[in-house]
């Protein structure tokens, strides 16, 4: 029993895995293109960084692949329309969005004819987005790293969601192996999303530092930061969080981004993003899965891939053989 393709509208995945985008400049075209030339769905991230940027990364993916490529943009963004007509124009096949709701996507996705899958964490928010005319949904639980929407776990909502709609429901919030993928899809999921598990990766472009902090991370370290976006955020522990909570780092800043709608100044969100993809712990905020912990090694996508996909072919295989 080979494990499900996932359909996203006029989209079909020969395996069930999106790759998450995760900014700043975590998500880029090598991930996200190894990921989409194994099968599944590979994602940029578009947020935090400039239309002109976005558009170069898709382009640079779409050279190493032809498989399936999406962006991910937080509807909190400031150039928002910009980042997803820009996405559109560069030929992207599905737009995920989170960190907001934006009614005006789905008319977008209409009139070009792109995937629109925004991130849920209700069953209402579902039915609303199935109603507008998402393609599919990613349903994210407290599980998950970065910007959080709920503080419920992800199998909770997941059972509520695949009740109230009838399109494609992906999962997203502590999947790390493939027995999370053959339990997910066993409750109902069309899929799952996972981000921390590609971070440490061959392909992912962040500096050595950030991956061994996932790689060295203990259950204790996965901890709650409070996010300029105005979003409790899942992070690791590393010297930036200690200095945030100490008070340390400094508010007011001057803001050289301009990325956020709506900044509580808390301290500069991007810049903390990049300093940790470039290796400076000291500046550098980390964002991480619940379930980071669990990740003991950094391997070419496509060993991760092979992985996850033998794992949860077998024990879904088994579970098939029982009911039998």
């Amino acid at each position: 029993m080979d494990l499900p393709r996932l359909k996203i509208g006029d989209l079909v995945a020969e395996i069930p895995i999106v790759q998450g985008g995760m900014a700043v400049k975590v998500s880029t075209a090598p991930l996200a293109a190894a990921v989409a030339e194994e099968g599944g769905i590979g994602l940029i991230a578009g947020s935090g960084i400039s239309t002109d940027e976005l558009k170069a990364e898709i382009r640079r993916a779409q050279e190493l692949t032809e498989g399936i490529l999406g962006v991910n943009i937080m509807v909190a963004a400031s150039k928002f329309k910009e980042l997803v007509e820009g996405s559109i124009a560069e030929g992207i096949d599905l737009i995920v969005a989170g960190a907001g709701f934006s009614r005006d996507l789905f008319d977008m996705g209409k009139e070009s004819g792109v995937e629109i899958v925004p991130i849920v964490s209700s069953a209402r928010l579902a039915k609303i987005s199935e109603k507008l005319g998402a393609s599919a949904v990613v349903v994210e639980g407290k599980e998950a790293g970065g910007h959080l929407g709920t503080d419920r776990p992800m199998k909770e909502i997941l059972e509520e969601v695949t009740d109230a709609v009838d399109i494609p429901v992906i999962a997203a919030g502590g999947i790390i192996d493939g027995a999370d993928i053959a339990e997910t899809l066993q409750l109902g999921a069309d899929g799952v999303q996972m981000g921390s598990r590609f971070v440490a990766t061959e392909e992912c472009e962040v500096d050595d530092s950030f991956k061994e902090l996932y790689i060295d991370a203990e259950p204790e370290d996965s901890v709650m930061i409070e996010s300029p976006v105005g979003l409790p955020g899942r992070a690791l522990r590393n010297e930036f969080y200690e200095r945030l909570g100490s008070g340390e780092v400094k508010t007011g800043f001057h803001c050289d981004y301009i990325c956020l709608k709506d900044c509580s100044r808390v301290y500069c969100i991007i810049k903390s993003l990049i300093k940790a993809k470039e290796g400076d712990m000291t500046n550098g905020l980390v964002f991480a899965g619940e379930e980071t912990y669990r990740i003991n090694d950094i391997l070419p996508v496509k060993e991760v891939i092979n992985n996850l996909v033998d794992k949860a072919k077998s024990l879904l295989n088994q579970e098939e053989s029982i009911d039998e």
